[in-house]
């Protein structure tokens, strides 16, 4: 196990200089714009929950109205998810023509999804969506709140375009290129990796408020910690992926990958087999000790969004695995 830790077989002790700053500074980026994307993440299915609330109680004039109202609350959270995208491009960083026409597309797009933001809450005030710029609902300066983060995402937006047409010619981005890609299957692999972050956004901020909104009271403590650690599994494994796996040099990766995925195997089977007997010994514990988190108070009954996000660590263990041993069998 030890030879699997030696910093020889990592990328980032062989950077040096400006190389070793960069890499640190969106290794950084990378660890604070998840955090915000989790969070505006479980921000929207909460105003999502209260849509889909409204249509099956035969409201859909409300629904239209709550969707129309907290639209910036959905933009927030793409605007900030794309950003992630963005410099999850820094971090691959496949080839200076790539890199360029990555950070343009996702400079505009940011400064699209934030500018759309700010003129629908300024045009909401002129026609009377919102009665003030600070209503208290769904947080409690909201629309304002949405418009100054817009205006923040605006400059990040702004500063990759600028960085793609001008400061890379004087400021070049060095860091080597990390990770594999995948060149068989992209779409598929693409798509597959996109809903694992997706179940990993939503995993981190579930943990989170799993322990201000659960109640561990009242004999629900083994099913409240059960559901924080399977919450918390999927982003714990993202963040094995990307900040270990990829930063092993690439013949040191084929040598860990089917390791790696035996213990995320094992891990993940013993979280998921402790969750279902937490749930078993107490069924009425999603719709009594968790009615305040999503998507508990929305489908208690059959509590499918957290089943997804248990199983997910689960799956992808499983995926890995059978990917390991291929790689082995191929020598």
């Amino acid at each position: 196990m030890k030879r699997f830790f030696d910093k020889e077989n990592f990328l980032f002790p062989s950077f040096e200089g400006k190389a070793k700053k960069q890499s640190v500074a969106i290794a950084a980026g990378l660890i604070v714009g998840f955090i915000l994307a989790s969070f505006t993440f479980f921000n929207m299915l909460y105003c999502f929950a209260d849509i889909v609330g409204s249509i099956v109680s035969g409201s859909a004039d409300v629904a239209i109205a709550d969707f129309l109202r907290s639209l910036p609350v959905f933009l927030t959270f793409f605007m900030t998810f794309w950003t992630v995208l963005a410099l999850q491009a820094f971090f691959r960083n496949l080839s200076p023509e790539k890199l360029h026409r990555s950070l343009m597309k996702n400079g505009i797009a940011i400064t699209a999804f934030a500018g759309v933001a700010i003129l629908y809450v300024i045009e909401g005030l002129i026609e009377g969506r919102y009665l003030k710029i600070v209503e208290g609902s769904p947080s409690a300066l909201y629309p304002l709140d949405s418009v100054l983060y817009a205006v923040l995402f605006v400059l990040v937006g702004v500063f990759f375009i600028l960085y793609a047409k001008k400061f890379i010619k004087k400021i070049p981005y060095v860091v080597p290129s990390r990770g594999p890609v995948c060149k068989k299957a992209r779409g598929a692999y693409c798509t597959f990796v996109t809903f694992w972050c997706l179940f990993a956004l939503f995993g981190l901020s579930g943990g989170i408020f799993t322990f201000f909104i659960y109640d561990f009271a009242h004999g629900y403590a083994f099913y409240g910690i059960m559901t924080a650690l399977a919450y918390l599994l999927s982003p714990c494994f993202l963040l094995v992926w990307e900040f270990y796996f990829n930063e092993l040099k690439e013949e040191k990766r084929k040598e860990a990958l089917l390791p790696l995925a035996t213990v995320a195997l094992c891990v993940s089977g013993v979280v998921v087999a402790l969750y279902f007997l937490s749930l078993g010994l107490g069924l009425d514990a999603p719709s009594n000790a968790g009615f305040g988190m999503f998507p508990v108070a929305f489908a208690a009954s059959v509590n499918i969004a957290t089943m997804l996000t248990v199983v997910t660590p689960l799956i992808v263990s499983v995926v890995v695995l059978v990917k390991g041993l291929r790689a082995k069998s191929r020598g």
